[in-house]
C-alpha cells in the first residue's frame, strides 16, 4: 500500500521535531556569563543572562558596559573556550546562546566565560555587479592588484606589459612595456610609492605609478621569478619601503635595496624551485619551497638572511602561504578609507600603531598549502612543529588567504571548494562549494565580512562569511578561465582577470 509506505517514511519527522522540542525546554531560561577581553581581563561583574540572547544582544551590552557612546558603537564577536577531542579550543557563538550551549553540551550549572573581540566599525558593501570591462591586454592577465591605498589598479600577463589603470573611469593610465617574457609577479609597495614585476626571465622591474616610468631594471636570478614580498612598512629601519624580496625557480631567494638597485644578501639552502615568499610583520622571512620545506630567515639587524628554522611536515611542493599579518602590512599606513598623513615619519608612525594595534601580543600565525592536498598551520617565530595539520580537500591547494582581522583564513583548491578554517585555531568551519572548475585565488572584503573566489569555470562568487555556505552572488560575464583577482582596500570594488584578456570591475 502506497500510502503506507509514505506512512512510515514521515513519521520519523514528526518523532524528531518532538525530540527537538523537549531538549529546548530542558535547557534553563538564563545561565551566568563573564566577559572578558582578548588580554584576558575581566570586565565588569558576573552578569545573569537569558539563554535566548543572540550575538547583536551580547554586542550591545558589552559596548554598554565599555561606556561607549551611542552613535559609535563596535560591534563585537564572542568566543568560549570548549573542550575538543582534549584541546581547549575557541569557539565562536554565531547565533544565540541556547544554540550554543546545546552544541557543544556547554554545563548552564558553571560560570560560562566569553571572551569579546572588536569587529571592524565600517561595513563593505557586497560587490553585485559589472560596471566596467576593461580590454587592452592582449594575452591571458596573470595579476591584478590594487594599490594599497586603493587609488591605483595595476596588472600584469602573458603579452609582457605591465598596465596602470584609472580606478575612477577604469580607463588605461600608462602602459610599462619594459619586459620581455610574461610578466610572472607583481607586488605594490606598502606605501604604495612602487610596483614591482617580475617576468619569466628573471627580470626585476620597479615602476612609479603616478608616471607609469620604470624607475629600475635589474636581472634578479637566472631562472624565473615565482614571488615577490616587501618589506612592511612598520618593520622598516629607514621608515621607508627600500627592501624587497625576490624568490625564483632556481632555489634561492634575494634580498634587494630597490633605492640603490643592490641585492643586500641571497636566502640559500633550497634544494629545489622556491615557490612562495613572504615577508612578516615581526622581522622575518618566510621561502616555501617545492622541496617540501618552509624556511624562515631573519630579516633585521646585522645578521639580515640567517636561517632561523626550517619548518617540515608537508609530503609534496609547498604551493602558497598565507600570514596572519598579510593585510595589515599590505595596506601599510593607509586606514580603510585609504586616508594617511602626509609626512614621511608620520606614516611611518601611522603603520606602527596600525600594526601594534592589529597584534596585541598574539604570535604571528603562517598558513601553507601543498600538493599533498593539506594545509597546515604554525607559529614560526616560536616552534619549527605545525600547530595544526589541516585536511579536507581533496585536490591540491592553490591558494591561501587571512581575514583582514585574522579571525579566519580561507583555502582555495583544484576540487572546486573554498574551505574556511578559524585563523587562531585552525578548525574547520565550513565548506563553500558552488564553482564547477578548479578555484584559483580567493580574496577578501577589508571588513571581513565577504570573500571573493576565481574559477577555472569563468566565473567569481561572492561568499558571506562566516554564515554562507552556497555564495551570496555570482558575477558572471568572462569569456574564460578566471586568473586574478584583488577586492580594494578601500572597499569600493572587485577587480577580476581572466585568460579572455580582460579585467572586469565589480561594485555595489
Amino acid at each position: 500500500n502506497p500510502k503506507n509506505l509514505g506512512y512510515r517514511y514521515s513519521t520519523p519527522h514528526k518523532r524528531y521535531k518532538k525530540a527537538n522540542e523537549e531538549t529546548s525546554s530542558e535547557l534553563p531560561s538564563n545561565i551566568v556569563v563573564q566577559f572578558k577581553n582578548r588580554q584576558g581581563e575581566e570586565v565588569a561583574e558576573q552578569l545573569d543572562l537569558p539563554t535566548n540572547s543572540s550575538v547583536d544582544d551580547l554586542s550591545a551590552l558589552v559596548s554598554t558596559l565599555l561606556q561607549e557612546d551611542e552613535n559609535k558603537r563596535t560591534p563585537y564577536s564572542f568566543y568560549a573556550k570548549i573542550l575538543k577531542h582534549g584541546v581547549l579550543d575557541d569557539v565562536e557563538v554565531t547565533t544565540t546562546l541556547a544554540h550554543f550551549l546545546q552544541d557543544y553540551n556547554v554545563s548552564t550549572e558553571q560560570v560560562l566565560e566569553l571572551t569579546y573581540q572588536p569587529l571592524a566599525v565600517f561595513r563593505v558593501r557586497p560587490v553585485t555587479r559589472c560596471t566596467d570591462t576593461m580590454p587592452g591586454h592582449t594575452e591571458a592577465i596573470l595579476h591584478v592588484s590594487y594599490s594599497p591605498d586603493g587609488k591605483h589598479l595595476a596588472s600584469g600577463g602573458g603579452d609582457t606589459t605591465v598596465r596602470f589603470w584609472d580606478v575612477h573611469t577604469s580607463l588605461p593610465k600608462f602602459i610599462g612595456k619594459e619586459h620581455k617574457n610574461h610578466v610572472l609577479c607583481t607586488a605594490w609597495s606598502p606605501d604604495a610609492k612602487r610596483f614591482a614585476s617580475s617576468d619569466k626571465n628573471g627580470v626585476l622591474i620597479l615602476w612609479n605609478p603616478s608616471t607609469g616610468q620604470s624607475v629600475g631594471k635589474l636581472k634578479a636570478h637566472s631562472q624565473w621569478i615565482t614571488s615577490l614580498a616587501w618589506e612592511p612598512l612598520h618593520a622598516s629601519p629607514t621608515k621607508s619601503c627600500e627592501r624587497l624580496v625576490t624568490a625564483s625557480k632556481d632555489g634561492s631567494a634575494k634580498v634587494w635595496n630597490v633605492r640603490t638597485l643592490k641585492a643586500i644578501v641571497t636566502l640559500n639552502g633550497h634544494t629545489d624551485s622556491v615557490e612562495a615568499v613572504k615577508w612578516g610583520g615581526e622581522g622575518l622571512i618566510y621561502t616555501a619551497s617545492r622541496d617540501r620545506t618552509i624556511k624562515v630567515w631573519t630579516a633585521e639587524g646585522y645578521d639580515v638572511g640567517k636561517l632561523v628554522r626550517t619548518l617540515k611536515g608537508h609530503g609534496h611542493r609547498i604551493n602558497t602561504l598565507a600570514l596572519s599579518s598579510d593585510y595589515v602590512c599590505r595596506t601599510g599606513p593607509f586606514d580603510h578609507r585609504g586616508n594617511t598623513s602626509s609626512e614621511e615619519g608620520s606614516s611611518f608612525q601611522a603603520a606602527m600603531e596600525k600594526y601594534q594595534a592589529f597584534k596585541q601580543n598574539e604570535p604571528e600565525r603562517l598558513v601553507s598549502g601543498s600538493d599533498d592536498f593539506t594545509l597546515f598551520l604554525w607559529h614560526p617565530k616560536e616552534s619549527k612543529h605545525p600547530v595544526k595539520r589541516l585536511t579536507g580537500h581533496q585536490q591540491a591547494v592553490n591558494h591561501i588567504a587571512f581575514s583582514p582581522d585574522g579571525r579566519y583564513f580561507a583555502s582555495a583548491s583544484f576540487d572546486k571548494k573554498v574551505k574556511l578554517w578559524n585563523g587562531k585555531s585552525g578548525d574547520f568551519l565550513a565548506t563553500l562549494t558552488g564553482h564547477v572548475g578548479a578555484v584559483y585565488q580567493v580574496a577578501w572584503s577589508s571588513d571581513s565580512r565577504y570573500l571573493v573566489s576565481a574559477s577555472k569555470d569563468s566565473t567569481a562568487k561572492l561568499w558571506e562569511v562566516p554564515s554562507g555556505k552556497r555564495a551570496k552572488e555570482t558575477l558572471p560575464g568572462h569569456a574564460d578561465e578566471v586568473y586574478a583577482l584583488d577586492w580594494s582596500p578601500n572597499g569600493a570594488s572587485v577587480a577580476t582577470g581572466s585568460k579572455d584578456r580582460t579585467i572586469k570591475i565589480w561594485k555595489h
